[in-house]
């Protein structure tokens, strides 16, 4: 799995929002205090909240809130949201492959990994991930 700059900057800003609920987060804010260029974040945040993962409130007092509590949405979500499947060979969907020959078991491979993927990335929401973060006691 490649996890690009796009992917983890997505990922980075909810763990970010979420950790700042109730209250909104400005883009801004947000992308000063991850380090992400904020023209770059603005992309995110809309594909964000396209896949109904944020809420947008405009004004001065406006900015992004979790569409549903961080115990609802999976990194596996916000992956998709960001960046569409998570495995492709060749740019394709993994069960869009095709071998022949010698190499026909070869997609069999590729639908176990992507499964496995699934299987962390699914499994695991932003909650988890803000509760592992936490200092130890």
């Amino acid at each position: 799995m490649y996890v690009s700059a796009r992917t983890d900057y997505a990922v980075r800003a909810m763990l970010a929002i979420a950790a700042d609920h109730p209250h909104l987060v400005k883009a801004a804010d947000l992308a000063s205090a991850q380090d992400i260029p904020l023209s770059f974040l603005q992309g995110i945040l809309l594909d964000l909240r396209r896949a109904g993962l944020l809420h947008s409130h405009r004004g001065v007092d406006g900015g992004y809130a979790l569409a549903r509590p961080a115990t609802e949405i999976t990194v596996g979500d916000v992956v998709r949201a960001a960046g569409g499947a998570l495995t492709t060979v060749r740019g394709l969907p993994t069960t869009t492959t095709t071998y022949h020959g010698v190499a026909t078991g070869l997609k069999d491979v590729w639908v176990a990994v992507e499964e496995a993927i699934e299987g962390v990335v699914d499994r695991r929401t932003l909650a988890h991930l803000a509760v592992s973060a936490l200092p130890a006691a």
